[in-house]
C-alpha cells in the first residue's frame, strides 16, 4: 500500500502543517465570533424599529438568537478545546 505522503502527492494534495493548521483554527474562531455578532445586531435593528412586538418580529429574532448560539457555542468550545484543556504530560515509565 501506498503511505499516506505519496497518496497526497498522487493526488495532489499538499500536507498541512501543524503551525498551519493553528492559523486555519484561529481563523474559524475569528470568523465564526464575527458572524455570530451579525445576527445580533439584526435583533437589535428590529428592536429599535419596534417591530419586536410583531409575530414576524419576534420569530424573526427567536431564529437569530438561534443561529448566534450555535456560532458562539462552536467558539466557545473550540477554545476551550484548545486553550484550557490541554493534555497533562505523560508520566515516564521507571525500570
Amino acid at each position: 500500500m501506498c503511505s499516506s505522503t505519496a497518496r497526497d502527492i498522487a493526488f495532489g494534495r499538499k500536507r498541512i502543517t501543524r503551525s498551519y493548521e493553528g492559523k486555519i483554527k484561529l481563523m474559524m474562531l475569528v470568523l465564526s465570533l464575527i458572524v455570530g455578532l451579525v445576527p445580533l445586531a439584526g435583533i437589535a435593528r428590529i428592536v429599535m424599529n419596534g417591530t419586536i412586538t410583531t409575530v414576524d418580529g419576534l420569530f424573526m429574532s427567536i431564529i437569530m438568537l438561534a443561529l448566534s448560539g450555535i456560532l458562539f457555542l462552536n467558539v466557545y468550545l473550540e477554545a476551550r478545546k484548545k486553550l484550557i484543556l490541554k493534555k497533562a504530560p505523560e508520566a515516564q515509565k521507571t525500570s
